[in-house]
């Protein structure tokens, strides 16, 4: 199977090429949208021998993620891999939510922060905001509380899932779309336990309480949008 992992970046020069050269091991290939960055987030990448693409303006990680998986799959890919720029996600446990699907057991694979392996250096406060989430995400969108990790940017997915899972939110509430269009369709899901480091420079550029208040907005709105 051709594994192409899909990378957004949003002003990551200091960190995308340590990113990359850690996944780079792990997969066929690797896809890098530069979200209208400001810095040399673009030029960084590029030097690793990455496939890089560029947003003209800042558009967000859903749109990011969104261009990439279209792009993996014209390169050919069998299983798309979503995982963060920041470093925040472990690239060790790309083979673990690889495997399920390339055993046939499921089409897509969710990776958990909540699922034994505890985040390293979460705060309590963003441990609010995911529950938070979660509770929106069940009782709103109609996603099963038994999904343990509300806002995880680490997955994989087949090329049938990928070429399916047609989500539309741009920004911060992409990962919910993700899941609302996910369990409600006759794919295939699993979690698996996934380790993830916070720092922090990733504390400080990630999701903020009151994002939470704009997650809930966007993902109204987009009801009513299609």
């Amino acid at each position: 199977m051709r594994i192409i992992a899909v990378i957004p970046a949003y002003n990551e020069e200091k960190r995308i090429g340590e990113t990359i050269t850690k996944i780079q091991p792990l997969v066929d290939g690797i896809v890098v949208v530069d979200d209208g960055s400001t810095d040399a987030t673009f030029d960084a990448a590029k030097r690793t021998g990455a496939t890089v693409l560029r947003h003209a303006m800042n558009r967000g990680q859903g749109a990011g993620l969104k261009t990439g998986t279209e792009a993996a799959l014209r390169l050919g890919a069998d299983v798309v891999v979503h995982i963060d720029a920041d470093g925040q996600h472990d690239p060790s446990f790309i083979p673990i939510l690889v495997d399920p699907i390339k055993k046939g057991e499921a089409d897509v694979v969710l990776g958990s922060r909540f699922m034994g392996l505890q985040p390293e250096g979460i705060p309590f406060s963003r441990r609010v905001l995911h529950r938070a989430i979660k509770t929106f995400n069940s009782l709103v969108m109609g996603i099963p509380r038994k999904l343990t990790d509300p806002q995880s940017g680490l997955r994989a997915m087949n090329a049938n899932a990928a070429q399916r899972l047609d989500f539309r939110q741009d920004r911060m509430a992409h990962c919910s779309e993700l899941l609302r269009l996910i369990t409600r369709s006759d794919l295939c899901w699993v979690e698996v336990p996934v380790k993830v480091i916070y720092s922090e420079d990733t504390l400080a550029k990630g999701n903020k309480n009151l994002d939470a208040v704009k997650i809930a907005w966007q993902l109204f709105l987009g009801m009513f949008s299609k």
